[in-house]
């Protein structure tokens, strides 16, 4: 399969290819890493003009159903860990695993909805 040039992808399209293959951006893939790599992602964005992930956050508290004082690396652990984790930096790879899952399958919704509302204006 041939991706399209990274200028030519949507986000959506841009965080499915992080997320089927993320070692390849940051190493050995974790949660932690993944979350740092797209903060920078988010904050190169917004200083080029770009949404980066702007309302992410506010997304992952309606899509919760609640707040905490988390950011949302925080919120999305919330999410892919309902019965909370012992250490916020040290999770089992059981719970890494879904974490780094559920983060890729909340951006895509994410992702998705922010496209649908952009073609409706």
């Amino acid at each position: 399969m041939r991706l399209k040039p990274l200028a030519e992808m949507t986000e959506r399209e841009y965080f499915a290819c992080v997320g089927r293959r993320p070692g390849m951006y940051v190493g050995k893939p974790s949660f932690h890493a993944l979350a740092a790599f797209l903060t920078g992602y988010d904050q190169h964005a917004v200083r080029h003009g770009g949404p980066g992930l702007a309302g992410w956050r506010d997304w992952l508290v309606g899509r919760r159903g609640r707040d905490c004082e988390h950011a949302w690396p925080g919120q999305v652990l919330h999410i892919a860990l309902p019965r909370g984790w012992d250490d916020f930096w040290a999770l089992p790879p059981e719970d890494e695993e879904r974490a780094i899952e559920t983060l890729f399958e909340l951006l895509d919704e994410f992702a998705a909805e922010r496209e649908a509302e952009r073609d409706a204006r």
